[in-house]
């Protein structure tokens, strides 16, 4: 495992995943984004902070991977503290799933239509 600070791991993580971006987020830390869509962010090397849809988060917070949002707790936010060393690998492994998600719906989103390209 690495010695590095979780939030040095977590944008050495990020980093890795085609079209990511980093920059300032607007309440502290630094947050990824898929084009416009926000992944999540980090907040230091205490909290990271993921949106997801409700499923999802339900999900997430029964498997003990996080909890509801510290401040927003009733939506589809989930905010994991990076407490012990392998918070910061549950962290990651929250980006990547709100990542492969964004990657999902992207792909829905510019799909031809199969009804206009089967009628040409």
């Amino acid at each position: 495992m690495s010695n590095a600070a979780p939030s040095a791991r977590i944008g050495e993580a990020m980093e890795r995943l085609d079209g990511v971006t980093a920059s300032p987020h607007r309440f502290g830390g630094t947050e990824y984004r898929l084009g416009r869509r926000e992944l999540g962010h980090i907040h230091g090397d205490a909290l990271v902070d993921v949106p997801f849809p409700r499923r999802i988060r339900d999900e997430v917070i029964a498997q003990g991977l996080a909890e509801p949002h510290h401040l927003l707790p009733e939506t589809g936010w989930v905010s994991c503290f990076l407490r012990r060393p392998e918070d910061v690998e549950h962290a990651i492994a929250l980006l990547q799933r709100s990542y492969a998600l964004a990657l999902e719906q992207r792909s829905r989103r510019l799909a031809p239509d199969s009804d206009e390209s089967s009628s040409a």
